[in-house]
């Protein structure tokens, strides 16, 4: 007999009805669909600007349910205990939800499956977040790849999975299990005064990505691969925010951009590259997830990168540098709690090469500051940047943040865009970074620009002596 006991469908990180499998699991197992979302310790690890985000997409999301005839739960606690007290309530026969697989969650979902097993409940984990399950993919000796292109050969002709439609209505328990205001989980309170101005710049919801891949495949896409490093200019998807929230399936960003490729669209392959630049992500963390806590490379644990440092980083923070790319970059990242990738590879390079600091106080920051962070792309990223990771950029590429700026924001449009200081009628934008930062950092817009924190040739020549000796003693 079919089993018609109310099935759980645990939401995490998979914010949408469209090519979710989880969803199509929990419709297949037969009986009404409970959306439950658990506000565990994990959850509350989250910096301010990932949590402030996940609010409003789960804000959202629990509207869409509410069109389809269902509502989302949302329960406070330990993840094991929360699931039995939802099972002995509802009378749920199954739990079903999408994998994560940064550690954490992995070591916390076996957990939880084992359990719930035990107790003759029907526990299921799906894909549905990666094109590629990251152990599905090995070397020809069965190994991992290092390196992102033998990666992309590997993975570009794989079948992908079918994108699947949104249901017009989910089926209901007969009663719902009780459950908490979202707003009383406090997801935004890390924020302050900045939520009101971040969430002026944030995409929420799979409408919204929607809309958005539709209008970057038609408006944009031919343009990518010669326009994306400017950051000026409206080249890019900008959707990392509703990929890091599920908002929207990397399979519909792969299987549109692919018939957008068949079409002719010169930017199109270059798109995939980078969806699949994010696979690659995924593959190193599951592969060897020191790369989210520790030098990948184990030979940079003796680099001399400054481990306390002080001033500098937090002028760094505060886009202070004295330089404008910098500066412009980290405004923007207050502002809106995303920054454009070009930039990030010079904020990153500053960091860690001309200022000689560890990278893991950069990536601390954007795990509190990014409205799209993910824990493997921001992981290789930094390290990738810092010259410690994975097909890293060496080390003596030094990023000129001057030299930068003027090959890629040569009128100083993104330059004015964010920097107030010295303009006569500043934009709003670069007037919102004073309304949303901390009242303590004491900035103005009417103050002078600061004098560079270091020269560019002296911070470019330490770092470059402190990489010749590090190899000379490893």
């Amino acid at each position: 007999m079919a089993d018609t006991r109310p099935v759980i469908w645990w939401i995490r990180r998979d914010l949408r009805l469209r090519d979710n499998p989880a969803l199509r699991a929990a419709q297949e197992a037969g009986g009404p669909i409970i959306p439950l979302y658990i506000h565990d310790a994990q959850e509350e690890t989250l910096g301010a600007a990932p949590k402030f985000r996940l609010g409003l997409g789960l804000e959202r999301f629990a509207k869409t349910l509410e069109e389809k005839g269902s509502r989302l739960i949302v329960r406070r606690g330990d993840a094991l205990e929360v699931l039995r007290e939802v099972i002995a309530e509802s009378g749920a026969g199954h739990v079903i939800w999408s994998r994560l697989y940064d550690p954490a969650a992995t070591k916390r979902d076996a957990k939880i499956k084992e359990a719930l097993k035990a107790s003759d409940i029907k526990a299921k984990s799906t894909g549905g977040r990666l094109l590629f399950e990251p152990w599905t993919v090995d070397t020809k000796d069965g190994g991992m790849y290092r390196v992102y292109t033998p990666f992309w050969k590997a993975v570009r002709t794989r079948d992908v999975a079918e994108l699947t439609a949104a249901p017009s209505r989910l089926a209901a328990p007969e009663s719902w299990p009780s459950g908490e205001a979202l707003a009383d989980l406090g997801m935004d309170a890390a924020m302050r005064r900045g939520g009101a101005i971040v969430a002026q710049h944030c995409r929420v919801g799979e409408d919204a990505a929607l809309a958005q891949l539709d209008d970057f495949l038609t408006e944009r896409v031919s343009n990518y691969k010669a326009d994306r490093d400017f950051p000026a200019r409206a080249a890019t998807s900008e959707l990392s925010e509703n990929l890091a929230w599920g908002e929207i399936s990397p399979h519909r960003m792969w299987h549109l951009g692919a018939q957008a490729m068949q079409d002719g669209q010169p930017g199109a392959e270059h798109f995939l590259k980078e969806v699949v630049w994010r696979e690659f992500a995924y593959h190193l963390m599951h592969r060897s997830p020191r790369i989210l806590t520790r030098n990948w490379r184990e030979e940079w644990d003796g680099f001399p990168w400054q481990d306390d440092p002080g001033d500098a980083l937090q002028r760094w923070q505060q886009g202070q540098t004295g330089y404008d790319f910098v500066d412009a970059a980290m405004r923007e990242l207050y502002v809106t709690g995303k920054m454009h990738n070009r930039a990030r590879m010079i904020v990153a390079s500053f960091l860690t090469k001309h200022l000689m600091i560890h990278w893991k106080y950069g990536l601390q920051w954007f795990e509190d500051c990014l409205v799209d962070w993910d824990p493997a792309s921001n992981a290789m990223g930094w390290q990738w940047v810092a010259g410690s990771g994975p097909d890293a950029a060496p080390f003596f590429r030094i990023f000129n943040p001057d030299g930068q700026l003027e090959k890629f924001d040569p009128k100083g449009d993104y330059a004015r865009r964010w920097l107030a200081e010295g303009q006569a009628n500043p934009p709003e934008t670069a007037m919102a970074y004073f309304e949303a930062i901390p009242r303590r950092w004491s900035l103005h817009p009417d103050q002078s620009r600061v004098s560079p924190i270091i020269g560019l040739k002296e911070g470019r020549e330490r770092a470059l002596s402190a990489y010749k000796e590090s190899r000379n003693q490893s």
